[in-house]
């Protein structure tokens, strides 16, 4: 039986570097010069979790593999190496545990990752995620060879083996059919199936950007969206929850139809992916969504607590914010 309520969770936002060996067609948040590139400073982390408010989890994102850049890769290994860390995965791992040592639940979210790379960042997040964007080849990634379907679904069975909460999703209008939206839902379903351990699933409308290729392209009409979350709800598991973005689309219409999540949202931090699509309040939401009860959640699911996929790290943590159904406690 459905629940009554909408989960969402409240984030801090890092983007730890927007170098990136893809250059997707859709793409603002990629850096395109020297000028335009960065590392986020350990200082500069520290000084978000101080503000972090109400938050209960960091999101960590980065450009995919940024040591393979190839114009930037020196520069993001250079940058690194001034905090005192050799890769992305170290580097990061450390502000995981930063974030941990300041009250949040980390999630990562870094292009994909090798098996050993994800078994050294599991024990300092409380899930991680990916996108698997679409089962298909596309002309938006023609220049991106992390967005190989093969690739990230390889990645998502490691995920899978190693027990890792995890959140995917897929990105409509960048170029694929309904047919092949309903393939690569049919493929997650398969997966979770075999490992039982995605969480979410995110429907995600593409929206132009300027100074890219695609940005002459339209965003998907929102009743492909309709479509594409009717379709999930059939296809995916009941336990699988299906997430859509409240600051790119019309959340009420999609609960409707079977979505269930509406994704993280800060306080203190933009959307990096989607910097013109400032985040909702939690009272904005609220009104968008009634009569739907709006609960938070924290970036590990209910079901997985319970499973105790998590670890010593971060047990404190969850036995701090969560209540006995495993959302948020209310008193927080």
């Amino acid at each position: 039986m459905r629940n009554n309520y909408v989960t969402f969770s409240r984030n801090i936002f890092i983007p730890v570097t927007n170098i990136c060996r893809n250059a997707c067609g859709y793409c603002v948040y990629r850096a395109c010069s020297q000028e335009a590139a960065y590392v986020v400073g350990t200082e500069d982390v520290l000084d978000l979790f101080r503000q972090r408010g109400a938050a209960t989890e960091a999101l960590f994102t980065a450009g995919e593999q940024p040591e393979r850049a190839d114009a930037l890769g020196s520069l993001f290994t250079a940058r690194v190496a001034e905090e005192g860390f050799d890769s992305l995965t170290t580097y990061t791992k450390q502000l995981c545990q930063l974030a941990i040592q300041h009250g949040l639940l980390p999630h990562c979210n870094l292009g994909v990752l090798t098996r050993e790379e994800l078994q050294e960042l599991k024990e300092v997040n409380a899930s991680m995620g990916l996108m698997l964007e679409s089962t298909v080849e596309l002309e938006a990634h023609v220049k991106s060879p992390g967005k190989e379907p093969a690739v990230r679904l390889q990645m998502l069975e490691d995920a899978g083996r190693l027990e890792i909460p995890f959140t995917t999703g897929i990105l409509i209008g960048i170029g694929e059919t309904q047919e092949d939206r309903i393939r690569s839902l049919e493929t997650l379903a398969a997966v979770h199936e075999r490992y039982g351990h995605i969480q979410e699933v995110i429907i995600q409308p593409f929206l132009p950007k300027p100074a890219t290729v695609m940005a002459n392209a339209s965003s998907p009409p929102f009743v492909a969206m309709k479509e594409t979350v009717r379709a999930a709800r059939r296809i995916l598991p009941a336990e699988v929850a299906i997430q859509v973005p409240p600051n790119l689309t019309s959340p009420k219409a999609l609960i409707e139809l079977g979505a269930s999540d509406l994704g993280g949202i800060s306080e203190r931090t933009i959307d990096y992916i989607n910097p013109e699509a400032p985040w909702p309040t939690e009272e904005e939401l609220s009104r968008k969504i009634a009569p739907y009860e709006l609960r938070e959640r924290l970036p590990i699911y209910p079901r997985y607590i319970k499973k105790g996929w998590y670890s010593d790290r971060i047990k404190p943590l969850i036995a701090r914010y969560a209540e006995g159904t495993g959302l948020r406690r209310k008193s927080h």
